[in-house]
Order: C-alpha cells, then sequence, then structure tokens
C-alpha cells in the first residue's frame, strides 16, 4: 500500500462521499460514482474489468462498456490526484492485471474503520469483555450514516456486494445488541438496531432483540408493541407466526428477566468512588472550526503524518505545534482535529490552558484540568479525589484500551501538560504553545512550528472573509493589506473584519489607514472583546525575565532586515557568551526567529510593538526626571 501526503475521507457506509481537508469532491456521472463506490467496498483489493461491467451495466453492457470504464478511472484518476499527468495511472487507481483497485489508508475508509472496530468488538466479546465490546461495536456502527451507497443508481446498490455490507451492518448490530442487554447498556444500540430492521423488516432475530432493548431501557409498553407488529407482519406476508427465539423474548419480557439498563460500574484501582464511572461516555468538546479557514495543506498533511507515526508505534502519542502569537496555531489545530475525529471513535477532549490569555482567565491548575476531563470521560462529578497522582491515575485508567484526541490548548509551561498527557495506546494528545516548550520534545513529543502563511494562502484567507468578487476587484489594496499585515493571520482577521463591517468602504481605504498607523498597532486593536494583536503580542513579551525582554527591545529596534549574535550582544552590552542563551530563549518563544544560524530577524509586527514599549519607558523615564526636578517648597 502507497503512503500518501494528503489524507482523504472515502464514506460509503451512507451518502457516496470523498472528502480533501478542503471539502468534498463532485463525483461526476452516476456511473462514475458507481465505480467509485464498487472499488470503496473492495478497497485495497483487485476489481476484474468484467465486474465493474457487470456493476455498471445489470443487463446488456454495450460493446463499448470497457472503454468507458477505462474513461471513468482516468476521469477519478484526475479527481483524486489533481494535477496528475494525463493517462498517468497514479497512486490512489492503480491498475492491476485485467483489473483496478482503490488505494487507500484503512482509517480513510469508513467500511474499513467499521471492520476494524467490529474486529475488536467481537476480540473483546470472545475474552468476556461485554463493556469493551459495546464501545467498539458502537464505535463501529458510528460509521453508518444512512442507507449503504446512497446516491449510486438503484441497479448498482441493488447489486450483491452493496448487498453484502448491509448483512455486516446488521450482523454487527446483532453483537452489539448482545453485548449491550448482557452488561446493562441497551440504550446505546437502540438507534442502529432501529436502522437495522428498516434493512431486514421480517428479520426476526433482529425483532427479538428490539423487543428486548426496549423492555432494558423502561419502555415496557413499546416492547409489547413492537412484538405485536412484528406478529401481525408476519402472519400478514409470511402467514407464519413467531419463531422460538421472539417467542423467547416475549416470555422474557413479561417475566421481568431482561436486565435494566444502567451504566457499568467500573472502579479503577486506586480510587474511593462511591458513583459508578460512565465508560461509555464520548466527550465532542472540540470548539467549532473556522468556516473561514483556508490553506495550511502541507501543515495539516504534516499533523496527519505525525499523528500516523505515532499510531504506527504502537505507543501514545504527543504532537507539540508552535509559533509566534497569531500565527494560527488554534485555528489549524481545530481544524484537522474535526477532520480526523473520526479515527477517534472514543471522542475528542479539548483543554483552553490560557497559557497567554490572561484576559480569559488564570491559567487553570493541572488538578482543575484533570477534574474536568474525568468528569467528560464519563467520572462523577462529586467525591473525585482532590490529589494529583489519582486524579492522573483515574483520568490514565479511563483512557485505558480507548481511542481518545486530546487538545491541549495554549500551554505555557510543559508541567503543567505533563499530567494530562494520555498514556493508553490509541490516544493522542496534541498541544499547542507559542514556545517550542524543550522540555515536553525531550520527553518525546513529536514537534511541528507553524510558520506564516504564504503570499497565496494570506491572499486565500483574506478573500475567504472579505468576498473574493471584493479582493479581485481591488488587487492592489489586497497585496498592501497583506503586506502591512505582515501575512499574521490575526492581524489580516482583524483587518478583514474591520472591511466586513464597513461594506460600502473600498479597501484601498483600509490600506490606507495601515499606511497611516505605520510603526504603531493602533491599527490592529480589537474591539468588543474580540482579538488584539498588541494584547497578544504583550502576554508573549510579560513572561519575559527582564534581561530577555531588554534584548528583545533592542534586537527588534535594530534597523536592518536581521541581525547576528554578536552585534546583539554588542548592543546590549553583553559578552557574546552571554546573549545567545537569551536569543535561543526568545527564538522559543517566537518573539525572533533564527534564520540562520546565529541570524536573527523580527516580524514586522513585532517592531512596531517594540517600538511602542520603547516610546512608553521614554515617556516614563522622561515623567519620573520631571518630578525629581519640580523645585521643592519649604514650610
Amino acid at each position: 500500500m502507497a503512503e500518501f501526503d494528503e489524507v482523504m475521507r472515502f464514506e460509503v457506509l451512507g451518502p457516496l462521499r470523498v472528502r480533501r481537508p478542503e471539502g468534498e469532491l463532485d463525483l461526476g456521472f452516476p456511473q462514475q460514482r458507481a465505480l467509485l463506490g464498487l472499488l470503496m467496498v473492495r478497497a485495497g483489493r483487485p476489481v476484474q474489468v468484467s465486474e465493474i461491467v457487470d456493476v455498471l451495466w445489470a443487463s446488456r453492457p454495450p460493446a463499448s462498456a470497457p472503454n468507458v470504464v477505462r474513461r471513468y478511472v482516468g476521469a477519478l484518476r484526475r479527481l483524486l490526484e489533481p494535477g496528475l499527468p494525463p493517462r498517468a495511472p497514479g497512486r490512489r487507481l492503480p491498475r492491476r492485471t485485467g483489473a483496478y483497485l482503490l488505494d487507500a489508508e484503512p482509517d480513510e475508509i469508513d467500511l474499513l474503520r467499521f471492520r476494524e472496530l467490529t474486529l475488536r468488538g467481537k476480540r473483546a466479546v470472545a475474552t468476556g469483555r461485554p463493556e469493551v465490546a459495546v464501545r467498539q461495536f458502537v464505535g463501529a456502527l458510528g460509521e453508518w450514516r444512512g442507507p449503504v451507497a446512497m446516491g449510486l443508481p438503484a441497479s448498482a446498490r441493488e447489486h450483491a456486494l452493496f448487498r453484502a455490507v448491509e448483512h455486516e451492518l446488521v450482523l454487527t448490530t446483532r453483537m452489539a445488541a448482545d453485548a449491550a442487554l448482557l452488561c446493562g447498556t441497551a440504550g446505546l444500540v437502540l438507534p442502529s438496531l432501529r436502522r437495522a430492521i428498516d434493512l431486514e423488516p421480517l428479520d426476526e432475530s433482529l425483532h427479538a432483540r428490539l423487543v428486548m432493548v426496549l423492555a432494558s431501557c423502561g419502555l415496557q409498553a413499546e416492547a409489547l408493541t413492537a412484538y405485536e407488529e412484528v406478529r401481525r407482519r408476519l402472519a400478514a406476508e409470511l402467514r407464519v407466526a413467531p419463531g422460538a427465539e421472539l417467542s423467547q423474548a416475549l416470555t422474557r419480557v413479561l417475566r421481568q428477566e431482561v436486565r435494566a439498563s444502567a451504566p457499568p460500574v467500573h472502579r479503577p484501582a486506586g480510587t474511593a468512588l462511591s458513583e459508578p464511572v460512565k465508560l461509555l461516555a464520548r466527550p465532542a468538546q472540540l470548539p467549532p472550526g473556522l468556516t473561514v479557514f483556508a490553506g495550511r495543506s502541507e501543515e495539516l498533511a504534516e499533523l496527519t503524518a505525525l499523528a500516523g507515526a505515532a499510531a504506527s508505534s504502537g505507543a501514545p502519542g504527543t504532537i507539540l505545534v508552535s509559533g509566534m502569537a497569531g500565527v494560527g496555531k488554534t485555528a489549524a489545530v481545530v481544524h484537522w482535529a474535526h477532520e480526523v475525529a473520526h479515527r477517534f471513535p472514543d471522542g475528542q477532549l479539548y483543554v483552553e490552558l490560557r497559557g497567554h490569555d490572561a484576559a480569559a482567565g488564570p491559567t487553570p491548575e493541572p488538578v482543575e484540568a484533570l477534574r474536568g476531563l474525568v468528569v467528560a470521560l464519563g467520572a462523577p462529578p462529586r467525591h473525585l479525589p482532590d490529589d494529583l497522582a489519582a486524579l492522573r491515575d483515574l483520568y490514565r485508567e479511563l483512557l485505558a484500551d480507548r481511542r481518545v484526541l486530546v487538545v491541549l490548548d495554549d500551554a505555557a509551561r510543559t508541567e503543567h501538560v505533563r499530567p494530562l498527557l494520555p498514556t493508553a495506546p490509541g490516544c493522542l494528545a496534541v498541544v499547542t504553545s507559542r514556545d517550542r516548550l524543550p522540555g515536553l520534545i525531550a520527553s518525546g513529543a513529536r514537534p511541528l512550528c507553524l510558520e506564516l502563511p504564504s503570499a497565496a494562502e494570506a491572499r486565500a484567507a483574506l478573500a475567504l472573509r472579505v468576498g473574493r468578487r471584493r479582493s479581485a476587484a481591488e488587487p492592489g489594496a489586497t497585496e498592501e493589506i497583506i503586506d502591512r499585515c505582515g501575512r499574521l493571520p490575526l492581524a489580516l482577521a482583524i483587518v478583514a473584519a474591520r472591511a466586513v463591517s464597513r461594506p460600502d468602504f473600498p479597501l484601498a481605504a483600509l490600506a490606507a489607514e495601515l499606511r497611516a498607523a505605520h510603526g504603531s498597532l493602533d491599527a490592529f486593536a480589537g474591539v468588543d472583546g474580540t482579538a488584539d494583536a498588541r494584547a497578544a503580542f504583550a502576554a508573549s513579551h510579560r513572561s519575559l525575565p527582564p534581561a530577555d525582554a531588554r534584548l528583545f527591545r533592542l534586537v527588534a529596534l535594530h534597523p536592518g532586515p536581521g541581525i547576528t549574535a554578536d552585534t546583539a550582544a554588542r548592543l546590549a552590552g553583553l559578552a557574546p557568551g552571554e546573549a545567545r542563551p537569551i536569543l535561543g530563549r526568545l527564538a522559543d518563544a517566537h518573539l525572533v526567529c533564527e534564520d540562520a544560524p546565529g541570524r536573527y530577524t523580527v516580524h514586522i509586527l513585532l517592531r512596531a510593538f517594540a517600538a511602542e514599549l520603547a516610546e512608553a519607558a521614554e515617556a516614563a523615564e522622561a515623567a519620573a526626571t520631571d518630578s525629581l526636578s519640580l523645585p521643592r517648597h519649604s514650610f
């Protein structure tokens, strides 16, 4: 199987869809869609051209059918791999002898994810772990979004291959119902059970389980009604009475022999909880993604590659995404997390650490953050341990045998992050920070530095916010806005918000405002609690020791495109051996950028921030001097 730079999502357990990070693809003509659906069902295995023809033309295919199939394959290749040269086979749809296949990672296709989770559920049943089995089965059935391959021609969907997939869904639903009835969590499978009955309306074994699941959920009357409805249908359509399995289900309900549905009891070692932990809680805490997110395809692909490397290692993974204030770390990570959420069927956790956002409130202590995490994972909020070690152990116990994504946003220090990192294989933590957090990297975190977007990405982001037509009508003003924002996403968002609030103002007027404010951050001030560039930079500067803050101001105010470590040392009156560690810390904090060994640059807006700091310092010094020079009066 090939390794792919771009992760895609292929969906066949519902409407037939293919998604890239930037959006859903138009799959073309009905028969072309049917071909792709067939390849998705048989992903990773060659499909003979004769079988493709059989699916696309159920009766009497034309003599040109093989040529038509080749044209469809060519169109799909160009769709899945834009920029592919004409007649090139590509990597997604390679040809085999008389056959084609879809080459994709198992996590990219919902059917393969469904099968993997179902297999895990079967293993859990075989080893006597019904709670774990239910979790896996429910995760598998969560991939089922509607009628299989919806959107294909009816003649194609009725083919035995697609019917076989429906049969798999029904079998998994039966196993899920059996495990849920055994451990008392029947409510989790009720929606899937109803959907399976829609596929097989005369399947008595499904109806038997529905009757017992309804009773287990406390819906006794509805359970009896469900039995009566299927009894009448069997009599009317098949002229038979309910069989032994369905009759036995009714008997168990009438005798109240069905276990009531309740959360499973689980008490992790070392804790003394007086209430049961709801292990099947599936948190979905990710904040909404930006509707105007654009670009970052390389960084998103790198995130996916790092996550894949962590998953293949068999150990829990941690990714550290760092970058300067306002570069878009949270937006990129949240966007990516939504795209890959399906890979973490047991949930997604999100903690706002507020390491550099004092206005949003103080940074939560690890104990406070852990309490929120374990409650989200199903632990009762009352009677939780107060001790950090006990909470950490409970958190890790709750994550055992689960696949959960944990996003830790805006971390300031490694010690705030360590207790929140999962230790269970299959889990992944993604940490964002303005600092490179060397201690976290030394512990095995995989680093990803988020640089400024390219000019093209900045242009696309601005156009998405102010409107493509408006941006295209004033290309000169658009370029000036991007340049004066230094391509910083936060600054672009602030200026774009002003443009949107003034739809009658030309972009040239906004560019003129930025031009007039050159050297100042006044044009990048937020209003009504929105993001503010000056406040964002101040939060980074506030955490610096005095010596580091002084050298930052000197380096930022130095004229020219860059400065060497030796020149910075002379400016500060320091020995080179004293200046270099400080410059290293400033680079770690992304307040300066080490473009080449020993050579540093400062972003244009950080230069403006440093100029404001220097002006404020001079004003304060002048005020102090004036106060000392005032005449003294004797009384």
